[in-house]
Order: structure tokens, then C-alpha cells, then sequence
């Protein structure tokens, strides 16, 4: 399929003058195809689009929104190999990666569909009337969710399929009935623009409007913080640096219309090793560890960039045995050239401070592309009193903690901020350790593992992707899984309301046949 670099403001293909480049992940070559820029004139155009077919949008049969999500999974299948080696050629992932990433992606597509299908989502209560209530009567009263309108989703650059242009945002904000405004990350423009046409494809033979959708490129700041003031979006969803989403925090905050941010930032997610797993199995936990932390490069959100432990010849064994099978791996591609640089540049800054000990390093050679992984290590005091120890590098790097003992570890914990995730390694005999520790990981984390690595994040029902700021800009939502499509809901009273005017879901007939509370009472469909 040729790749116009054209932008798309719903089925129309727009070229405009400004135009730049994507690169080659490999060796930062310019790629053939230039690809243009959004303006002033085609932000315009996309929000109003959205704004103009959202009523209808929303307003689709659960049936038809349903089938509309599965065929852009069927639209993303029929893309196959091209795809992915495009996809390969623009971030240096695996072909297994992206592979993978792929299945995600069109697995969640499908899992939204199933979900609006079911109509559990829109939260249906019915109060009946009470006219003889007394002293005072109550009227009929009927509660159910609707969309909050255009969302404006960023893509990541970590993820070029997954939490991307039909990435889990943009799949939970379609499901909610919200047309999506996406932002294409500069750093694979060509996959943005392939998951565009199948997007634009399965909304044509649904017969949904096209403004339902649009793909808005530029590599600069700009076209993002002019989309998050545009007054017709009513969401925004992104996935990227503190910076960057801190600065959309602030322009989303700062309009007329203040709107919701759904911004993941960043994490370090803490590893805890309790004695009795360091005791029983320190150098298999510390192999595991550096499988986690130097896959896809360290680029995962979930990378493991923080292990705490109490200290002792059990936590020795564990460097020795990370140390080793770190200095045994070999040098990995980063996504852009920017991202290597800021991680060389905070892994050189790390290595410089006197108080902190380099463990181990990967190793070293291949191109000028190519990263390796770094270990380092400080006692808890150390930590406490240097709060950048605690921030995220984004790469195959992690910090070791060594604590005196439970109280110490239990301070470095308190001490922490938000986290996506939260590991415990433990045996029988740490539950006592783990359960004192659980209430101080619920308030820092998201998601709470043990005896795992946080670089798996399945796709379900159950799965919360947040956590307290800076792992998120707002605790209350997830970013994957199908409780994250109720970021973009928001709760709609009709009090006596005809029965002619009632929307279906609310009606007495109930003819979608949907789960619902009536006069508190759950009723199942």
C-alpha cells in the first residue's frame, strides 16, 4: 500500500506545504516519504468534523458501534506482514514484538466491542416515582452514562501499534461513542498512517461517519497544545513524558472549558525482594530481573527501575547473579535517537555521583544506535536524600537500594511517588513482611504483583495501567482494560422524563435487554 504522508481530517486525505521526515530506528536515515504537518486550518477542520457527527456517533446502536471496532481489528489484520515491516523499519522492534503488539492491539478492539455489546457500561439505574411517598413525594428518576464528547489521544512512542493510532485510548474512547482526534507520534508516521486507512476503511463499510476519526501529524509541540485548546475536544488521553503531559495538564486546565487529562507520566515500579525469596532463590530472581529490565530495551513504561532490599549475603547473591547476566547482554536499538540520548546522557549523569556504584553495565559496542543496560547501586540513605534517584530513566537502567533492615525499607517506600506498579518476591514465610507492606503499595500504586516481573500488562477485564501522579494525572482511571473506557463517561439524570422520550437503555421495555439497577436492586440481563 503507498504511503502518501497525506494527514486525514475524517475520509479526506490532506496535504499540506510544511512537511518532515520519519527516520530509520537502525541507523537514523531519513525515510523517502515526507509527511505533513498540521496547521491552524486542519485543527479546525478535525474538531469541528468530530463535533458535527458526534450526536449521531453516539446515539449508534450498541450493535452497530460493536461491529464498527471489530472490523478496524479485521481492517489491521488484513494490513499482515506489510505492517509490521514497516512498523520494524520506523522503531527497530522485533518482528516478535510487533507481532505480538499487533494481537494486543486487535484483541482489545475486539474485547471494547464485546463490552459495548453488553451495555453494562452505560450504568442504567431506575428510581420509580413515589407519589404517596411522604412527607414528601419522589419523582421518576433515571440515570445512565453518555460520552463526553471529541477526545484528543497522543500517541506513544514506545508503542507504535498498542497505544497508538488504534491503540487502547482510542479503542475505549470509540467504545464510549467519543470521535477520536489522534496525534501522530513523529517517530513512525508511516505505521500511523497504515492504521489510518484501516480505521477510515472500517468506517466506511460500517457506514459510519468519517468524521468520527482523524490522523493529525507534525513532529513539534505545537500542533499537540493547539489540539488540547481547541474548544471542541472534551478529553484528552496520552502517553509520554512528565514534561509533555504536565504541559497538557496545564493548557487542559487552563481553558474556559477546563477538561479531563489522562496522562501517563512516568514510573520506576519498586521490586521489594523479601528475605525468604532472596534466601531461596536469589540468583534465579536475579536473572528473571534482568530479563525485564533490558527487554524491548528498557522501553516499557513498566521497565523495573527500582529494586529494594534489606542487606545481606542473600541480596549479595542477587547482584552477583543480575550483575553477571547483565554484562552478558548485548546492546539494543532505542526508538529515536532523542530518547538514546537522554537516556545516555542520565545513565553518564547517574555513574558520576559519588555515592552511587556502578554494578554492572551490558556490553558495550555495536553502532552508535545501539544502548546497553546499566546497574547501579545506593544505600537507602543515599536514596532519601537525593529525591532524582527516584525519577524514571527511560531505558535498560535500574537502581538498587540496600536497607538496614524493614523499617528503613518500609521509609524508602513511603517516600516514593505515584507507580503504574508495585513487585513483591516472597515465600511463606514473608506474608507477615508483604501484608505490613500492601497498605503503603496501595496508596503508591496501580497494580500490585508478586512473584512476577511488571513488564507483562494483559489486556482484561480486571487490569488497572495507572497509579497516583506522576504515574498518571488522574488516579481514577486505567489505560488498559475495559474499565478504561470509563474515562470518557459521565452520568446523565432524567427525571420525569415521557416514555417516548426516554433513551433506550432507560426505557421500561428495556428492549436492549440490559443489565440495570432498578430501586437499587441489581437486575441482570
Amino acid at each position: 500500500m503507498p504511503i502518501t504522508g497525506e494527514l486525514f481530517i475524517g475520509a479526506e486525505r490532506v496535504a499540506t506545504a510544511q512537511t518532515f521526515k520519519g527516520m530509520r530506528a537502525e541507523t537514523h536515515q531519513e525515510m523517502p516519504t515526507a509527511f505533513s504537518v498540521a496547521g491552524a486550518s486542519e485543527i479546525s477542520r478535525a474538531c469541528e468534523l468530530a463535533a458535527t457527527c458526534f450526536d449521531a456517533f453516539r446515539e449508534l446502536p450498541l450493535a452497530r458501534r460493536a461491529e464498527f471496532l471489530e472490523a478496524i481489528a479485521t481492517e489491521i489484520d488484513t494490513l499482515g506482514s506489510e505492517l509490521l515491516e514497516l512498523a520494524g523499519q520506523e522503531t527497530g522492534l522485533a518482528a516478535a514484538r510487533l507481532t505480538g503488539e499487533r494481537g494486543r492491539t486487535t484483541s482489545q478492539l475486539r474485547m471494547f466491542a464485546e463490552l459495548v455489546r453488553r451495555g453494562e457500561w452505560i450504568g442504567a439505574r431506575i428510581d420509580p416515582a413515589l407519589p404517596d411517598r411522604k412527607p414528601v413525594a419522589r419523582p421518576d428518576l433515571r440515570q445512565r452514562k453518555i460520552p463526553l464528547g471529541p477526545v484528543a489521544v497522543f500517541g506513544a512512542s514506545n508503542f507504535p501499534l498498542a497505544f497508538s493510532v488504534a491503540g487502547g485510548d482510542t479503542a475505549a474512547a470509540l467504545a464510549a461513542g467519543c470521535p477520536v482526534i489522534f496525534k501522530g507520534h513523529p517517530a513512525h508516521p508511516a505505521t500511523s498512517e497504515l492504521i489510518a486507512v484501516a480505521i477510515n476503511a472500517a468506517a466506511r463499510g460500517c457506514n459510519v461517519h468519517a468524521g468520527v476519526f482523524s490522523l493529525l501529524n507534525g513532529p513539534g509541540h505545537e500542533l499537540g497544545a493547539a489540539l488540547v485548546a481547541d474548544p471542541h475536544i472534551k478529553a484528552v488521553a496520552f502517553t509520554g513524558s512528565r514534561t509533555g503531559g504536565t504541559a497538557l495538564v496545564r493548557i487542559a486546565a487552563g481553558r474556559a472549558e477546563p477538561i479531563p487529562v489522562f496522562a501517563e507520566l512516568s514510573s520506576v515500579n519498586p521490586v521489594i525482594l523479601l528475605p525468604g525469596a532472596l534466601r531461596s532463590r536469589a540468583e534465579a530472581l536475579g536473572r528473571e530481573f534482568v530479563g525485564s529490565l533490558t527487554l524491548g530495551a528498557g522501553q516499557f513504561c513498566t521497565n523495573p527501575g527500582l529494586v529494594l532490599a534489606v542487606a545481606g549475603p542473600d541480596l549479595e547473591r542477587f547482584v552477583a547473579a543480575a550483575a553477571d547476566a547483565l554484562s552478558q547482554t548485548h546492546p539494543a536499538v532505542m526508538l529515536t535517537a532523542g530518547i538514546q540520548q537522554s537516556y545516555e546522557n542520565a545513565v553518564a549523569a547517574r555513574a558520576s555521583q559519588a555515592a552511587v556504584k556502578t554494578l554492572s553495565r551490558g556490553t558495550a559496542g555495536g553502532s552508535p544506535r545501539h544502548s546497553h543496560g546499566a546497574l547501579f547501586g545506593a544505600d537507602a540513605r543515599t536514596f532519601l536524600g537525593d529525591p532524582a534517584l527516584a525519577h524514571e530513566i527511560f531505558g535498560a537502567t535500574a537502581l538498587l537500594v540496600e536497607c538496614s533492615g524493614r523499617e528503613q525499607l518500609q521509609s524508602v517506600l513511603q517516600s516514593l511517588e505515584g507507580q503504574l506498579t508495585a513487585t513483591l518476591h516472597l515465600d511463606a514465610e514473608d506474608h507477615g513482611s508483604a501484608r505490613a507492606l500492601l497498605p503503603i503499595l496501595e496508596r503508591k500504586a496501580g497494580r500490585i504483583l508478586v512473584n512476577g516481573w511488571p513488564t507483562g500488562v494483559e489486556v482484561s477485564h480486571a487490569m488497572v495501567h495507572g497509579g497516583p501522579f506522576p504515574a498518571t494525572s488522574d488516579s481514577r482511571g486505567t489505560s488498559v482494560g475495559s474499565l478504561a473506557i470509563e474515562r470518557f463517561l459521565r452520568p446523565v439524570c432524567y427525571q420525569n422524563l415521557p416514555s417516548e422520550l426516554l433513551p433506550d437503555a432507560l426505557r421500561d421495555d428495556n428492549p436492549g435487554r440490559l443489565s440495570r439497577r432498578v430501586d437499587g436492586i441489581w437486575q441482570p440481563s
